[in-house]
């Protein structure tokens, strides 16, 4: 059954739909929809440096990732607006991974298929890799659960109920720069973010409850993994783009729909 491609796209995409249904309704909730693009857009970077230094591509990303969050961490400490560090550090990464790879000789590898995935070329290691991380952040984001929605909902509360609200900021970062370095392949840096973001969006115009809104965000994301790749098959349209696209139908078909 792996042995074809499209089958090997459809579980990859649906894997990853376990990690970015969930942590999406807290990027939506938590408004931290541009900080998951800032870290997708960093990731390139990752991928830039684990080429030239031959080391594995899910490694680099995740450490890129990871550094960014606590870059931002320390600089929105001492003062800076947290917008702008986003801005400056997003940027400023993905430029010099794209400089950082002009500097690989004999690099054959198109930095594009980074940004705009390339979920049709998984393999089999990338699909165990998408599972595991997969199950990792869903993982981490089930034994945090009842902090991380207390501290959401409110941080003074939160503290009075013993939880520190720091912590859980850094539970989500892990979680989330884990997601990048695992996405990466499959939908690329500039859209990561937005299959975080719109199914969770999505399943949000239903939900009652938080736990029907995370499991809403998998089912819509996994829904346009497989009409995204349809599409593709059907009509030689780019896979990671289709897949975007067809949660954003999803959503906007969703709209009329009074929220819960």
């Amino acid at each position: 059954m792996l042995d074809d491609f499209l089958t090997r796209a459809a579980l990859a995409g649906v894997g990853l739909t376990f990690a970015t249904g969930p942590l999406g309704s807290f990027v939506v909730w938590r408004r931290m929809a541009y900080f998951g693009d800032a870290t997708a857009h960093a990731a390139i970077l990752g991928v830039a440096l684990a080429l030239g230094l031959g080391v594995p591509l899910y490694a680099g990303t995740l450490a890129v990732a990871l550094a960014m969050a606590v870059l931002v961490a320390w600089l929105t400490g001492r003062g800076q607006s947290f917008d702008t560090v986003l801005g400056v550090i997003a940027h400023a990464a993905l430029a010099f991974g794209l400089v950082v790879a002009s500097f690989i000789s004999g690099l054959r590898v198109d930095l594009s298929a980074f940004l705009f995935g390339d979920i049709l070329a998984v393999s089999r290691t990338d699909i165990a890799v998408v599972w595991g991380g997969a199950a990792v952040v869903l993982g981490l984001l089930l034994w945090r659960w009842q902090g991380l929605l207390t501290a959401t909902v409110n941080e003074e509360l939160a503290q009075a109920s013993g939880l520190n609200p720091r912590f859980e900021r850094l539970v989500l970062t892990v979680a989330l720069a884990l997601t990048v370095a695992v996405a990466i392949k499959i939908v690329g840096a500039l859209l990561i973010a937005a299959l975080l973001i719109i199914p969770a969006a999505a399943a949000r115009r239903v939900a009652r409850l938080p736990e029907t809104m995370a499991a809403g965000a998998v089912a819509v994301g996994a829904v346009s993994v497989l009409a995204g790749l349809w599409a593709s098959l059907q009509w030689d349209t780019p896979a990671g783009p289709s897949i975007v696209a067809a949660a954003a139908l999803i959503f906007a078909a969703l709209l009329p729909v009074r929220r819960a």
